[in-house]
């Protein structure tokens, strides 16, 4: 069953509710990276949608070989194979969302 646009919006406030700042750091660096190339400068929230469905799957990623995984894996789920091309091509936006992954882990101890 398709969700309204309302209730897609409303599960993006509660994901960046969730996750606070690390929700835009993660579509900011998508977006940078632009792995299927659509950042048109404009189209700032273009990657929100994965944001939303790699972010609640870090919990269980023990480093950056597991956070590619998934990251891959979303992109292949979003759009195709042949789109979201070899998972290898997303190591480095790996290591840094595996960072920024920590560095939030390690505030919500603190907090």
């Amino acid at each position: 069953m398709n969700n309204t646009r309302e209730e897609i919006r409303e599960e993006r406030r509660e994901l960046k509710a969730q996750y606070g700042q690390l929700f835009d750091q993660v579509a900011a660096l998508l977006f940078q990276h632009d792995p299927i190339e659509i950042n048109f400068r404009t189209n700032t929230d273009e990657y929100e949608p994965e944001v939303g469905t790699i972010l609640p799957q870090l919990k269980a990623c023990h480093g950056t070989d597991d956070v590619r995984r998934v990251v891959h894996q979303e992109f292949v789920r979003w759009f195709d194979d042949d789109t979201a091309g070899s998972e290898m091509a997303y190591d480095l936006i790996a290591q840094q969302i595996w960072v920024l992954w920590q560095k939030f882990n390690d505030q919500e101890l603190d907090g």
